[in-house]
This record gives C-alpha cells, sequence and structure tokens, in this order.
C-alpha cells in the first residue's frame, strides 16, 4: 500500500474527495488547507436565521455511477436502523423568465410556447433552426457560434444570449466555444423534442438517466440540509479517519526541486504565523493564478503571463424572504405556489440573472416553509458596481428588479442578506486560449495534481470536481504520472465512467 503525507489546497468538494479517497484506498495521510472557514467551497450551505442558502445551485446528480454510490454512503436515500436518511429525491424543474412569462427550459416548440411567442416568431426560429442544421457555422470558435449551431440564430437570441451575457459580462461573440462543450454538450433543439417524445412514451421513477442529457434530468438527489451537509460529513469522516483539516490558512509559498513539490507554506489568517507543510503528494484546488505566483522558483515568463491573463467571474446572492409571490403555476386543482429549483432570468431590463426557490429543493431550507425563501443571483466582477453595492442598496436593488418583473410585491418582503462569493466562474476568455502553455508546464510536476473547477480552471459540475479527484487517487495507487486522464474529465465527449448503468437507482 503506497504510504506517505498528502497537502491538499481547498476544502472545496475536489479536496475533499481527495482526502477521503487517501485515507480509504491508500496510508497516505492527508492535511487540507483551506483559506476560508467553510468547508465545501461553492458547494457549502450559508446559513441566515436559520435559513439555508445553497451558492448557486447543487443538484446532485451524476452520470457517473461511482460518484452516485459514494454520495449515498455518506448520505443514505433511505432510512435504516443506524441512521436517518439525509439525502431527498427532489423533483428537477427549471424554467426561462422571458416578457413577463414563463416558458420551458430546455425550450420547447410546444404549444404553450408558439401561444406565448406567437406564430411569426415560432416560424423565424424554425426556419433559423433549419437553415443552422443545414450551413453551420465553421470553425466553431465563439460561444454565440456554439448557441446559433445548435439552435439557430433566432432561437439564441430570444432564450440565451441575454442570460449568458450577464453571466459572463461579455458578449458570447468574445467567448470560447469550450464553455458550451462543457456545460451543454449535447443538447440541441432535436435533443430537447427527443426527450420529450421519449418523455410521453415512457415514465420512469428512477433517477439513473444515464441516457439522458443533464440540462434534461427530471429528478435529483439533494442532502436534506443544503450542499453542504454532504461536506460537512466527509470532512467529519477524513479527521475521523487520522486525517487533518485547518480551515483560516491561506498557502502563499510553493516550494520545489526539479519536477517535485516538496513543501508548502501557509499563514494562519488569524494569528499571521506561517507554517511548512512537507509532503509526498500534493494536490490543488487554488485558482490556478495564485498558485503559479505562489511557486519557488518562479515558473517562466510566459506561463505567468497566461496565468494572470486567466479571467474569473463572481458572484453575488441576495438570500431574500417574502411571505408569498405574485407568480404561480396554474393547475387543475388551481393556482399553487410555483415548483421551480431555479428560474433563469431572460428579462434584459434588469440585472438580475437567477432565481433559486430554496422551498423546492428542500423543504428544510426554509425556517418557516410558510414563507418563501429566494436566492437572487447577480453576476459580477470583484470590484465592480455590484460587487462593491453596499448591503442595504444592493437589497434595495434586488426588491426593485422583483417588483419590476412582476415576481413579487415589495410588501411581502420580509427579511434579506447578501453574500458575496470570489472566483465562482472561471472564464473562456482572456488569455484561456494559451491555456496550453500552463498544462505543459505544470504537468510535468509528478507529485502534483491539479483538481477541481479553479483548480483546472474549468467549469466543473462537483460531480467532475470529485472525478478528477479520484482519478488523481487513482493514478497515486497505480503509479502512473500522467495527468492526461484528469484533463480528459468533462471534455467535449463524455466523461470517465459516463456510460455506466444507473439503473440500481430507479
Amino acid at each position: 500500500m503506497v504510504q506517505g503525507r498528502a497537502v491538499i489546497i481547498g476544502a472545496g468538494p475536489a479536496g475533499l474527495t481527495a482526502a477521503y479517497e487517501l485515507l480509504t484506498r491508500t496510508g497516505i495521510k492527508p492535511i487540507v488547507l483551506e483559506k476560508s472557514d467553510r468547508l465545501g467551497g461553492i458547494s457549502c450551505t450559508a446559513i441566515y436565521k436559520g435559513n439555508r442558502i445553497d451558492i448557486g445551485g447543487h443538484r446532485f446528480f451524476s452520470k457517473s455511477e461511482r460518484v452516485m454510490e459514494w454520495w449515498l454512503r455518506m448520505l443514505p436515500l433511505e432510512a435504516s436502523k443506524d441512521r436517518p436518511a439525509s439525502m431527498l429525491l427532489r423533483p428537477r424543474k427549471s424554467r426561462i423568465y422571458y416578457r413577463r412569462r414563463f416558458f420551458d427550459y430546455p425550450v420547447s416548440l410546444g404549444k404553450d410556447t408558439i401561444l406565448k411567442l406567437g406564430l411569426w416568431r415560432t416560424f423565424r426560429i424554425g426556419m433559423s433552426y433549419l437553415y443552422s442544421a443545414l450551413v453551420p457555422i465553421k470553425p466553431e470558435e465563439t460561444l454565440e457560434q456554439f448557441f446559433i449551431n445548435r439552435f439557430g440564430r433566432e432561437l439564441y437570441g430570444t432564450f440565451f444570449k441575454s442570460y449568458t451575457e450577464k453571466v459572463w459580462g461579455v458578449p458570447c461573440s468574445q467567448i470560447g466555444a469550450e464553455w458550451g462543450a462543457q456545460r451543454i454538450k449535447g443538447l440541441s433543439v432535436w435533443e430537447a423534442l427527443v426527450h420529450a417524445v421519449k418523455k410521453v412514451l415512457h415514465r420512469g421513477g428512477g433517477i439513473g438517466q444515464r441516457n439522458t442529457e443533464t440540462s434534461l434530468i427530471e429528478q435529483f438527489l439533494y442532502p436534506k440540509l443544503g450542499p453542504g451537509q454532504m461536506w460537512e460529513e466527509t470532512a467529519r469522516r477524513v479527521t475521523e479517519m487520522g486525517g487533518e483539516i485547518r480551515t483560516g490558512h491561506t498557502v502563499n509559498r510553493i516550494l520545489t526541486e526539479g519536477w517535485r513539490v516538496t513543501a508548502v507554506e501557509a499563514t494562519n489568517n488569524s494569528t499571521g504565523a506561517v507554517e511548512r507543510f512537507a509532503g509526498d503528494y500534493f494536490f490543488s484546488t487554488a485558482p490556478i493564478r495564485e498558485l503559479l505566483r505562489s511557486f519557488d522558483p518562479a515558473p517562466p515568463e510566459n506561463v505567468l503571463q497566461v496565468s494572470d491573463g486567466l479571467v474569473y467571474r463572481d458572484f453575488v446572492t441576495v438570500g431574500l424572504l417574502a411571505d408569498s409571490l405574485q407568480i404561480h403555476d396554474d393547475t387543475p386543482q388551481g393556482k399553487k405556489p410555483i415548483g421551480d429549483n431555479w428560474i433563469y432570468v431572460q428579462e434584459p431590463d434588469v440585472r438580475l440573472g437567477r432565481i433559486q426557490i430554496f422551498n423546492n429543493w428542500s423543504p428544510f431550507m426554509v425556517a418557516d416553509p410558510s414563507q418563501v425563501w429566494l436566492g437572487l443571483e447577480y453576476f459580477c466582477n470583484q470590484g465592480d458596481e455590484i460587487w462593491n453595492l453596499p448591503d442595504e442598496a444592493m437589497i434595495a436593488l434586488a426588491k426593485e428588479e422583483l417588483v419590476k418583473i412582476r415576481i413579487l410585491d415589495a410588501a411581502a418582503v420580509r427579511d434579506a442578506t447578501v453574500l458575496r462569493m470570489e472566483k465562482t466562474y472561471p472564464a473562456y476568455f482572456g488569455t484561456y486560449n494559451r491555456f496550453g502553455e500552463i498544462r505543459k508546464y505544470v504537468d510535468r510536476y509528478e507529485n502534483l495534481f491539479l483538481v477541481g473547477r479553479n483548480g483546472m480552471h474549468r467549469y466543473n459540475n462537483q460531480d467532475h470536481s470529485m472525478l478528477t479527484a479520484m482519478l488523481a487517487v487513482d493514478d497515486i495507487v497505480a503509479g502512473n504520472t500522467d495527468k492526461n486522464g484528469l484533463w480528459d474529465v468533462n471534455t467535449e465527449t463524455d466523461y470517465h465512467e459516463a456510460k455506466e448503468k444507473l439503473s440500481r437507482y430507479s
């Protein structure tokens, strides 16, 4: 069995997964260094007066059986005499809010959509899609081209352009097509239509949706107390097995000899004391820009130039508590509260990007289930106008925009809070087109593994981040120093183990 010590930078999904995998499969003892005081990274659960906030929304669904089984070992779906059930099976529902109306997401060209759009716009959408299918843009280099090739120019402008540009803060024509390849993969108008037909012909109750695009899944697992519950449980097990987790420690120096990392130095944020942590293996989930600036000796100038030019998008969430909403679902039994997990706000006249309804993620997310607990998401850059707004002004803006787009009445609001999260989204512009120079350099360090979303500058879901950590441990066990397998996770083709059967969860 492989022995030694591992130093892991970051206690998000990738870092904690790596620590757990090392402890259960090797003789390597991990120490996890986390800059913040939270566990789980952006998959943590924040709490405000008993109300829980899922920062960004985290569906627990994966095409990897390995990840699905891992989650259910941590938090069981069904109660036993030894353990209460900690995982819920939740229906997935998300819609687009456009022209003060709801549209299905993914977009379907059914009767309801046609009536809301009108026959002339629907005709233009259909003709535009047919043209793009027959005469696709080649080469496909930008995100705008990616969307147009799969949905047509008219549908792209109607349902994708405004929201996507809110997320990134730049035109889709300036974003690399890689973002679409990773986040949307095979989804298209045709895929959505085929899925709709299958849904009518076959109604299954399981979550083993292996052949379904992630954007089309109909249910998912979710921890009762939010995603942070998963990572708090993982951390508990890591420390129980002898691993160490230190929060409030900022890594600011990476010591190397030849093509091996020998130690890292971290500052205790409370005391200012600097401590050196030597190890045999090193995992990093830190933003690459920060990591490479910490190397001693420093990387070549061209590598630093690329890493310094990488761009990140930041995030502000307004948690807002209200008595009720003005929007509702019409059902045969009458009007009911909306069942959406989140709503994409395609309205160009507001800055609001997305709305989460935490009640619909889990009833345990809300202190008083008779009230509605919302997460209002704003995408921004650290230091810009939105980021720098005082909390009171940020809350006032959120309320004003919800009233403007007819989501709620201002008098229904009871309380609110503001959370800011740095480097939430690694961007596919800036110097990203030269990212290969970073890979070529960093991959030569045989005992250093870059994993996770920011660690790889990849817009990964948490299951992808976990898979990179699992595969890194696989490599250590096998004595493999080739990093190509890690970089293959969440590429244009299905990531590792995507074709495994999930029928056992049905």
